[in-house]
C-alpha cells in the first residue's frame, strides 16, 4: 500500500512541514514536533530526516534571504511535494486499514 515506507519521525517531519506551510523552517519544526510528540529532537537528527524526505522527493527546500536584523542568518524553509502529500495519505488510509476492527479498548473486557 505504502510504495515508500515512512518512519514515525519522517512521517511526524512530513505532517510539521504540511501543518506549518510557510513557516516550515528548523527551529519551528522542531517546536512544532515538540509541542506535539513530548519529544525534544536533536537538531541533527531533524535535518538528517528532512534531508532524507528530501530525497525520497517528498519535500523541497529554499534559503530565504538572512533576517533583516544585524548578524540575521537566512533560513531553510521547506514545502511539502505532491509526492510528499501522496505519502502522507497512504500513510493515513495504512494506519487505517491496520487499525479497522481494533475497538476503542484493547484486549478482552475486564472481568
Amino acid at each position: 500500500m505504502v510504495s515508500q515506507t515512512l518512519g514515525s519521525l519522517e512521517l511526524a517531519a512530513l505532517l510539521a512541514v504540511a501543518r506549518l506551510g510557510t513557516d516550515a523552517y528548523g527551529l519551528a519544526l522542531r517546536r512544532d514536533l515538540a509541542a506535539r510528540t513530548g519529544r525534544d529532537y536533536s537538531v541533527g537528527a531533524l535535518y538528517t530526516t528532512l534531508q532524507r524526505l528530501e530525497d525520497k522527493g517528498f519535500l523541497t527546500s529554499h534559503a530565504t534571504d538572512p533576517l533583516p536584523v544585524r548578524g540575521g542568518r537566512s533560513r531553510r524553509c521547506f514545502t511539502i511535494t505532491g509526492a510528499g502529500a501522496r505519502a502522507l495519505r497512504d500513510a493515513e488510509r495504512y494506519a487505517a486499514s491496520i487499525w479497522a476492527g481494533v475497538g476503542t479498548t484493547a484486549g478482552p473486557e475486564p472481568a
